[in-house]
Formats: C-alpha cells, sequence, structure tokens
C-alpha cells in the first residue's frame, strides 16, 4: 500500500473547501455517503443512517444529517444547497431517517453504518469513517470488513464464492491492460456472498472503462462491479522521484538542508512535493482557489455579519474589528488584531454553512488564514510569498495528520485549535524570513502552550467556544513565532511534541472529545443558552 506520506495532498490538509461547519462531521460526513451511494447501481430510494460515538451525539448541531443526505443525492463539501438537503431529497423521492447507535470505543469516534436500498430493490449496507480534515475509510460493505481510503484507482465487484471467478475478472483487467496493485477477496461464507476490492494503478477512460465494468457485469456469478473513488484523495505519484518527501519533522528539516548546503524553505520544500504529486498547473491552480476562497471567508462576515445557524455566534468579528482602534495600541497590535478579526469572521461564514477552507478542519478554518493573510499584508507580500506560507502551515499540518491527529473526536480541540496554530506559527516565522528550524520550533512551542485543549462544543454546535478558540490559537502562533524568531528554541522537537498531544489526546475522556457532554458544553449557563434557543429544532 502506498504510504500516507507519499499521498497525503497539500490541499487534504488545507483543504477541503467545504460548506461548514465541521470538516469531520459535515464535509467527512457527506463524502462517506457520497461513496456508499456510488456502490448501487440505481438510485438510492430508501436509506437509514446509523450513528455511533462522536456522530451520535452531535449530529445535528454539526450539520451531519444534512451532509449525509446530501452525500447519498451527490452533492460536492462545497455546494451551498447542502443546507436544504432534506428539502432535496423530498422532492427526489429518497426517504432517509437517522439512529443514534450506542457509543463504542472499539470504533472509530466519527462512524457511521449506511443501510441502502436503491430504485431496484437492491441492498447494502456501508461502514463509513470520517477520519478528520474531510478524509474517510469504508471499513465494512454489506458486513464483511474491507478497508478502502481510495487512494489507488479502486473496482469494487460482488460476487459468488464460487471457482474461477477471480482468475475470469483478473483476465477481464489484464485484456484491458490494467495492472493491478493490489487485491483483495472476503466472502461471508464458503460458497456464499463475496466482494473483490481491485485497486488499480491506472484504469482506461472513457468509453474503455464502461466497457471494462460492463465486461465484468457480464458474468454470470457477478452481481455488481463499480468504480470506487473517494473525493478527496490523491493517487500514489507515478514518478519514482516524486521529490523530497518526509514523514515527521526530522527528515522535513534535512530536506531543507539539503546535501549541497544551500537552505530551503518549508514551504519551497512542500510546493515541490505538491507539484511532483499532482502536476505544476494543478497545484499551482488549487492554492490559488485555497488563496481566493480564504479572502473570501475572512473578509465577507466582516461587511456583513450573519447569525449562525444554532444563534450563538454572529457579528463578532466586526466588533473586533471597530474596536481596534482603542484597544490595539496597547493590547494585541494592529496586525494581531486584524489576524483575529478574520479568523473569527471564518467560524461566522462556517457555522452559517458558508463555504471555507478547512484548515486542517472547520473548527480550526480561521487561524492560519487569519496569521498569513493580515500579516502578509503589513509586509507587503505578494501572492507567490503567500503560496509559499501556506504551503509552510501545509507541511507542519501534514506532520501532525501523520503522527499525531486533526480531528477534535480524537484529539480534543488541541488536535485542532492547537494543530492550526502550530501551522501558522511555521507560516509567520517564515514570512518574517526566520529558519527552517526556528519555524519548527515555534510550532513545537505553540503546541505545548494548547496542550490538552478539550474540545467541548455548547450544543454539538461549532461555534461556542470554537469561535473564541480561533483567537486563541492566532494569538498563540503570533507570540511563538517571535519567541522563536528572538532566538528562544523549544526544549522538545516537534516530532516528540507531536507524539505528546497525540498520547494527551487519547488520555482524554470521551466526554471531552466533540461529544458535547463535557467541559464548557456542560457549564449551566450553556446548557440553559442551549436549551431555550431553539436554533438546531428551527432549521428546515
Amino acid at each position: 500500500m502506498p504510504q500516507p506520506h507519499l499521498t497525503t495532498s497539500t490541499f487534504e490538509i488545507l483543504g477541503p473547501i467545504m460548506v461548514g461547519p465541521s470538516s469531520s462531521h459535515t464535509a467527512g460526513a457527506l463524502r462517506c455517503a457520497q461513496v456508499a451511494a456510488s456502490l448501487m447501481e440505481a438510485p438510492v430510494a430508501r436509506v437509514r443512517f446509523v450513528l455511533h460515538n462522536s456522530f451520535a451525539h452531535t449530529y445535528r448541531g454539526h450539520g451531519t444529517d444534512r451532509a449525509l443526505v446530501a452525500g447519498i443525492l451527490g452533492l460536492a463539501t462545497d455546494d451551498e444547497r447542502i443546507r436544504d438537503a432534506f428539502e432535496l431529497a423530498r422532492e427526489r423521492g429518497l426517504s432517509f431517517e437517522f439512529v443514534p447507535g450506542a457509543d463504542d470505543e472499539h470504533l472509530h469516534p466519527n462512524t457511521v453504518d449506511i443501510e441502502m436500498e436503491d430504485a431496484c430493490g437492491s441492498v447494502c449496507s456501508v461502514r463509513g469513517e470520517s477520519l478528520g480534515g474531510g478524509r474517510v475509510r469504508l471499513s465494512r460493505v454489506s458486513g464483511v470488513e474491507v478497508d478502502i481510503t481510495g487512494e489507488y484507482d479502486t473496482i469494487f465487484v460482488t460476487h459468488r464464492d464460487t471457482p474461477g471467478v477471480l482468475a475470469a475478472l483478473t483476465v477481464r483487467l489484464s485484456e484491458h491492460n490494467v495492472n493491478i496493485a493490489f487485491m483483495r477477496t472476503y466472502r461471508t461464507e464458503r460458497g456464499g456472498a463475496a466482494y473483490t476490492v481491485f485497486e488499480l494503478d491506472e484504469l482506461p477512460q472513457g468509453e474503455r472503462l464502461e466497457g471494462l465494468l460492463s465486461e465484468l457485469r457480464a458474468n454470470e456469478n457477478v452481481r455488481v462491479a463499480t468504480l470506487i473513488r473517494v473525493p478527496g484523495t490523491v493517487r500514489a505519484p507515478e514518478t519514482e522521484n516524486p521529490g523530497c518527501t518526509f514523514a515527521n519533522a526530522a527528515e522535513l528539516l534535512a530536506c531543507c538542508e539539503g546535501n549541497d548546503g544551500a537552505q530551503q524553505t518549508i514551504g519551497g520544500i512542500m510546493r515541490r512535493r505538491e507539484e511532483a504529486l499532482i502536476g505544476i498547473d494543478e497545484a499551482h491552480a488549487a492554492m490559488s482557489r485555497v488563496i481566493e476562497v480564504m479572502h473570501a471567508e475572512t473578509a465577507e462576515p466582516l461587511e456583513r455579519p450573519r447569525r449562525s445557524l444554532g444563534g450563538l455566534i454572529g457579528g463578532e468579528a466586526k466588533q473586533v474589528q471597530s474596536a481596534a482602534e482603542n484597544f490595539a495600541p496597547a493590547l494585541m497590535g494592529a496586525v494581531q488584531t486584524e489576524a483575529v478579526a478574520r479568523a473569527m469572521a471564518v467560524l461566522e461564514r462556517s457555522a452559517s454553512m458558508g463555504v471555507i477552507v478547512a484548515a486542517p478542519t472547520a473548527g480550526s478554518a480561521g487561524v492560519v488564514p487569519g496569521c498569513v493573510l493580515a500579516t502578509a499584508k503589513a509586509l507587503g507580500l505578494d501572492a507567490d510569498a503567500i503560496q509559499d506560507a501556506l504551503y509552510a502551515a501545509a507541511a507542519v499540518g501534514l506532520i501532525l495528520t501523520l503522527n499525531a491527529s486533526v480531528a477534535g473526536a480524537e484529539g480534543g480541540c488541541q488536535a485542532e485549535v492547537g494543530s492550526a496554530a502550530a501551522m501558522a506559527a511555521c507560516a509567520l516565522v517564515q514570512m518574517q524570513g526566520g529558519t527552517p528550524r526556528q519555524a519548527l520550533d515555534a510550532a513545537s512551542l505553540t503546541l505545548g502552550n494548547l496542550l490538552g485543549l478539550v474540545c467541548d462544543p455548547v450544543g454539538g454546535l461549532v461555534e461556542v467556544p470554537c469561535q473564541n478558540r480561533n483567537a486563541i490559537g492566532v494569538a498563540a502562533a503570533f507570540s511563538s513565532a517571535q519567541l522563536a524568531l528572538s532566538g528562544i528554541e523549544a526544549l522538545v522537537p516537534l516530532d516528540e511534541m507531536a507524539t505528546v498531544m497525540r498520547d494527551v489526546g487519547r488520555a482524554l475522556p470521551a466526554s471531552l472529545r466533540e461529544t458535547a457532554r463535557g467541559g464548557i458544553a456542560q457549564a449551566p449557563s450553556a446548557r440553559a443558552v442551549c436549551a431555550s434557543c431553539g436554533g438546531c429544532a428551527a432549521l428546515p
């Protein structure tokens, strides 16, 4: 199997571009349902969602319910019609229901079982897991354990467990000049239903692909043969030399120092890695799109504030901006004040189901753009420098994704706002001309200062305390960047700090990991406000 450090794209860290409020509970849930629906040969007519763990406790406040229905309907993560998914489903004749399941520590915190029946009467059940930042995995299909992440083009075949079937299927693939990278077969019982997953190096295109699938389906023992593409994933690079790759901070630092004595920036290394992964033009276009959305998400709520879905936030970003003249000189300063206002604006846009960039998650999406755009404006940096700063932030996000977690349901808010602040600190140091080692020190210092931060959304909404936590993440990034640039080194290097954060996250009880059953979410004032709000119940 490909190694995640080779296939995880920058735009899985700075992405997906999505409708809020949560990358794992909204975008990831949508993708789970989208992939599940692709296994059906006819449109889904009825679907039942059984939600587990964090999903079960927060699915209304996080918009998980709407996202799941939107995924079955085939909507994309940035489609603003997600908010109206229930109405769209009724118009299309899709019947749906949600069933909260029991907590199960053996399941991923964000797990959903999707039980479908299509218009022809065929049934299929899929277990999906939202891994954080919009990434997903299928772990069960019709009761059979699988492991589908989409890192390769994948053909999924349902067939009888009959001698000669597998040989016939592989012959068909060979006749179409398709090379099998990995093949796994699962069966319910000897002679019963079987499922084969073919992960392929390359697929035929257009009519040739449809011809291949038709030939597979023509086998009398085959019931379903379908292509699975998991949105947001990147295939393993075809080149044997994908540039300097790294799985941790030590390897990244070695890439920056190189063999010729000429030091490269973290952003430069990450940019070249991405260009090798998806192509120079594609990388430039994708990053330009990210920056376009970041400008919009940090500016629009300052000009036109609006209340969130739950009604707990709306207008706070503009308040900070409006009070800057009075308080910024003696307190946060002009640039950090602007960064905080921009960061808070992103959470307002996300919480009203507007389009944002998850960076690395929706709940922490304000920190990186707030820091980078405000600082770039103050320094007069051009678009290319902004791209490099965001690539530097993504490099730290990749390291934390690989070695810890960026999902609140797994590691608490330290994994979301903590990771985002560490990413931003790295970018700030690079923007100020600091060394790669100083940038990674700043990231480590930031994580250390936010270590143990719990995830306790009031009412299960990504509103309070999430918006204010983004402001604190900005402050942590600014202070840590200045410390590192001043020559203060991190005693604990970033790789060790990632391990510490991972272990602390695992030690947090489930009540403090995005279930709304502990912390601020259970304070009497918070519970009273949530009970009287009616925001979630009032949604269409």
